[in-house]
């Protein structure tokens, strides 16, 4: 990770850790960038870049920041406007783009945002381009980037029609009808709110909708899939068959069976992976999860005779390896779910659609899909820290969370990590029992402020 980009792009307090200018000079660089690209391949033409937002009220700032640099640099502009992660990435590498960009600060409050950068190809972008990235915004880039003149000044391009298509595309990956499904979302506020309910309508699903009004502030507050306690009790009270909770960029999904129970993403794996090897199409047979996944999906795994590999934290990270290794299911617990066949990075909607298709396909309900997953209680907790490589090597921490694990043995996990987007340590128990889990975050987190850490 460098200075600015963590595992999910450029992150932090709208003009405060991300700036205007930061988003000025980021379009300034790709501009010139991909067109010295184009040269250099013998193409005498503009770089084409696409770029999506979420509804917080910076994204338009920073939209049109980026969008003056990449004009300025000689770019073109093709704008989606509100739109998902997922629909920036399948776009841009289906109508051939040089780059996507989703302004988003993902599940984080309205007053974060970011700027994620994908290839081509749809993929996150590697660091060999952040690198670069950074280096401009920090002044060491060697060349100076000159400014576009007379007719190669890039132009701005109204592209709502790609976003249209993407909608297309989901319905056309519809292999039942949802008619008799009674289905809830939550939106979040955020991305979703104008494409999700548009796809499961023309389903055939009866389609129940919450947190689908986005004023600028409210996205993921009391809502989506980091505040799914909304969506459990709408689920229940409105008696509907499953719902589905997005992030405030619906590059993730969380369900809730229709006992008000909630399917986290590790549910999904187990459900999508036992659902594909019985249909002899789990590539490799191997689901790919990263190091935050429950001790109980592996348990079940093994029950099944699945395998199963662990990635560092980050969607990025587990595609890699899913493309490295042709594997055609993967995801995080968080509910960031990859299928390789139809997409290249975490695609929420999508997901909701796979999972509906099981319950479909399997003439189950929602609660009876996870049947043979028992996940271990687990206590999670974000430590705000002035300097996270300190406490990661400090040699009481590290003794803390050796005793931890000690105790723990074969019957549970500790994880210390540091956060890849926020300056968090996070410290991570599973164990037999709630209270295990609780004394020994403590344990740790204790030590954390005692040294003084904390801010």
């Amino acid at each position: 990770m460098g200075r600015y980009f963590g595992t999910d792009g450029f992150r932090g307090e709208a003009n405060v850790d991300l700036t205007a200018d930061h988003a000025y000079k980021i379009g300034r660089f790709l501009g010139c960038y991909f067109g010295e690209l184009k040269k250099q391949n013998g193409r005498n033409e503009k770089a084409r870049i696409l770029i999506g937002k979420d509804t917080r009220r910076s994204s338009y700032m920073f939209e049109y920041s980026l969008v003056a640099g990449l004009c300025a640099s000689g770019a073109d502009a093709y704008l989606l406007h509100v739109t998902t992660t997922p629909s920036v990435s399948y776009l841009t590498k289906l109508d051939g783009f040089d780059c996507g960009i989703m302004i988003s600060a993902s599940h984080n409050p309205f007053y974060d945002n970011g700027i994620k950068l994908l290839n081509g190809n749809g993929e996150k972008a590697d660091e060999s381009l952040t690198d670069l990235v950074e280096g401009y915004l920090d002044g060491v880039y060697p060349n100076e980037i000159p400014f576009a003149t007379g007719e190669n000044i890039g132009k701005t391009v109204d592209y709502i029609s790609g976003r249209n298509r993407y909608i297309g595309y989901l319905i056309s990956l519809g292999v039942h009808s949802f008619r008799g499904l009674k289905i809830g979302l939550d939106c979040a506020n955020g991305s979703a709110w104008s494409i999700a309910k548009a796809v499961f309508d023309a389903l055939g699903a009866q389609t129940f909708v919450i947190n689908a009004q986005p004023d600028g502030l409210n996205i993921n507050v009391n809502a989506g899939s980091t505040h799914i306690e909304g969506l459990r009790r709408f689920v229940t009270e409105n008696s509907l068959d499953i719902g589905f909770a997005y992030d405030g960029d619906a590059d993730r999904c969380l369900a809730v069976d229709e006992k008000g129970n909630v399917l986290s993403g590790d549910h999904i794996l187990y459900i999508c992976g036992k659902y594909l090897k019985e249909k002899g199409e789990l590539e490799s047979n191997t689901v790919v999860t990263t190091v935050m996944s429950n001790i109980g999906l592996y348990k079940a795994f093994d029950r099944l005779g699945i395998g199963y590999v662990k990635t560092a934290v980050g969607d990025r990270f587990v595609y890699e390896y899913m493309r490295e290794n042709g594997n055609c299911l993967g995801g995080e617990e968080s509910g960031h779910i990859i299928f390789s066949k139809y997409a290249s990075t975490g695609d929420g909607i999508l997901t909701s659609l796979k999972l509906t298709e099981v319950m479909l396909s399997l003439r189950k309900k929602a609660s009876a899909l996870s049947e043979g997953l028992a996940i271990f209680p687990q206590k999670l907790v974000n430590v705000r820290v002035g300097s996270k490589s300190a406490v990661m090597n400090n040699p009481e921490v590290k003794k803390a969370i050796a005793d931890a694990e000690n105790e723990l043995g074969i019957n549970g996990r500790i994880l210390v990590r540091e956060s890849g987007t926020e300056p968090v340590i996070r410290v991570m128990v599973e164990a037999q029992s709630d209270e295990i889990c609780n004394r020994l975050t403590e344990k740790v987190v204790s030590v954390i402020k005692k040294k003084g850490y904390c801010v």
